[in-house]
């Protein structure tokens, strides 16, 4: 099955309907890009629960170092929620 698609200004692509839906590739999945004798493969991922959750709090430990907040912060204000 070939389709054409488009590339947007951001490096964008919309993948098909019927594709998508061959796939089971559903908003919030990932995908993996691969290239396979010059041509660009595209397969769902695999990612499982675990190396997504890894991932979010990689993504928050990097932000949390950013804005200075220490790890007695975090307890303090933990203790101040359960006051509440």
């Amino acid at each position: 099955m070939n389709r054409p698609g488009k590339v947007s200004f951001k490096g964008q692509i919309t993948i098909p309907k019927e594709i998508r839906n061959k796939l089971g590739v559903a908003p919030g999945d990932f995908v993996l890009f691969a290239e396979e004798k010059g041509a660009v493969v595209l397969k769902k991922a695999r990612i499982s629960p675990e190396e997504e959750f890894n991932k979010l709090v990689t993504t928050l430990d990097k932000k949390i170092k950013k804005l200075g907040i220490t790890d007695q912060d975090i307890e303090d204000a933990i203790k101040w929620s359960r006051k509440k």
